[in-house]
């Protein structure tokens, strides 16, 4: 089988009986295809979101030195702690963030905060329920009609959710909910199209979805020039080590969802599914961008409030279900807990953001993470606080960003240390205001091309240089 180069487009895809596997970028014919389009490169965004905020003890406490979430120091002088010190290799990638938080839900417990962290809108604590859009989805209603997919959105478990509660971080431009996938072998599976013949019953036959396509890879690879050639054969290895992965924590993702309190469940699931699980995931949005099936894409890795499956992704490390560390700080060795699994978060956010760094453009113009915007954050930072979130911004080089820095825009914790009891720390009064995380939003959004001034409640906008 010849398959002449000139046919090639950004939307080529390898061939099999019933099923289509979507092509990564090739230098051979991403030229002509971006020249098409009109454009040098792709921009990408993808979104990421942890629930139940971050350690944060106060400086008085030995544990502060080590697992405090937040770094020691300000601009590039800083050092990482415990948490995420696993990034020191990306560095020079990412920037790190506090002082930033939505105003119109300060006031408002940290479970009820995943629903707005990437709209901003007034969601409030009780009463009617209102959102807006997502920033992911402001940006695919610029580059969605670019890729076979408008965006990608994931959670762990799956769905929208309930008001409050979400299980999708994105939502439309009438503030209605998303839902998310969450199962990998489904989301998977979207990357191949149906020709002929039931796609999903060939597929459950094959040992591998590669195996009915490596005719049509060898013919391919023929007419590719050696560097092609070795992108290509590092895709399909991609692939590869994704489907073992992906049958390796499908006990996870075949658990039904619970209607009660997960303390409730016998989910049988081992530490291995666990990180297996949260590393497919992530590695579904690496594919989706490498072969630009989309350009956008957000994943909850939980809900907040220890409701659902995500709750025992802390078994990864050998710890308890995961919200409750969050309670248990006050505990002997609460705080190395907390920050241990806070460190497995970030451990496989820089484990994802060095494989696009990995990964060259096939235009040359840099790595998929110079041209790729990733946000890494949680909307409450200590205990239910829904202020001072944790924020990473990394990748974007292409767009401007320098990064290298810790940028603290309150100039310090604003509140930490364990909860004893009585007054939360959301209910306290506060000296200080955080700045508005949209006009960080507004930034991103300029710099990812979109024409505006203004998202959200925004006044103003955020020069990360």
């Amino acid at each position: 089988m010849n398959i002449p180069i000139t046919s090639l487009d950004r939307r080529r895809f390898l061939r099999g009986t019933g099923v289509a596997l979507a092509l990564p970028l090739l230098e051979s014919f991403a030229p002509a295809a971006m020249a098409r389009s009109g454009e040098e490169r792709p921009k990408r965004l993808a979104c990421i979101y942890w629930p139940d905020g971050v350690p944060m003890p106060l400086a008085e406490d030995p544990a502060h030195k080590d697992w405090s979430w937040f770094p020691h120091g300000a601009g590039t002088e800083y050092t990482f702690t415990k948490c995420l010190d696993v990034l020191e290799p990306l560095r020079q990638d990412l920037t790190i963030l506090s002082g930033l938080s939505h105003p119109s839900v300060r006031a408002v417990h940290g479970h009820s905060n995943a629903d707005q962290f990437l709209t901003g809108g007034p969601t409030g604590a009780t009463g009617d329920y209102n959102n807006t859009i997502s920033i992911d989805q402001e940006f695919a209603s610029l580059v969605g009609e670019k890729t076979r997919y408008s965006s990608l959105v994931m959670s762990t478990d799956g769905g929208t959710g309930t008001p409050r509660g979400a299980h999708t971080l994105s939502f439309d431009r009438n503030g209605r909910a998303i839902p998310a996938a969450h199962r990998p072998k489904k989301i998977f599976d979207s990357l191949f199209v149906r020709e002929g013949g039931d796609a999903a019953a060939h597929l459950a036959r094959s040992k591998s979805a590669l195996d009915d396509l490596l005719s049509d890879a060898r013919a391919l690879r023929r007419e590719l020039s050696k560097r092609d050639q070795e992108s290509l054969d590092e895709y399909l290895d991609s692939v590869r080590e994704t489907e073992r992965k992906i049958e390796k924590a499908k006990r996870w993702a075949s658990v039904p969802l619970p209607e009660v309190d997960a303390d409730h469940l016998n989910l049988e699931l081992t530490p291995d599914d666990a990180r297996a699980y949260l590393q497919v995931m992530l590695e579904l949005i690496y594919l989706a961008f490498q072969t630009d099936s989309t350009r956008v894409a957000s994943y909850q890795i939980g809900r907040e409030n220890g409701v659902g499956i995500s709750d025992r992704l802390s078994q990864a490390v050998g710890l308890p279900l995961a919200h409750q560390l969050s309670h248990d700080i006050k505990n002997p060795g609460g705080w190395k807990n907390f920050g241990t699994y806070c460190r497995f978060l970030a451990e496989e956010f820089g484990r994802f953001a060095s494989k696009l760094k990995a990964t060259e453009e096939a235009s040359g113009h840099g790595n998929m993470l110079d041209n790729t915007l990733l946000l890494f954050g949680s909307a409450s930072s200590a205990f239910h606080l829904s202020r001072n979130y944790p924020l990473i911004l990394a990748g974007g080089k292409s767009m401007g960003f320098k990064h290298g820095q810790y940028l603290n825009y309150i100039g310090g914790n604003a509140f930490g240390g364990p909860w004893d009891g009585g007054q939360e720390p959301w209910q306290r009064e506060f000296t200080h205001e955080d700045k508005p995380l949209a006009n960080l939003y507004v930034t991103l959004l300029q710099r990812l091309g979109v024409e505006t001034d203004k998202f959200a409640d925004s006044d103003g906008s955020i020069d990360v240089v």
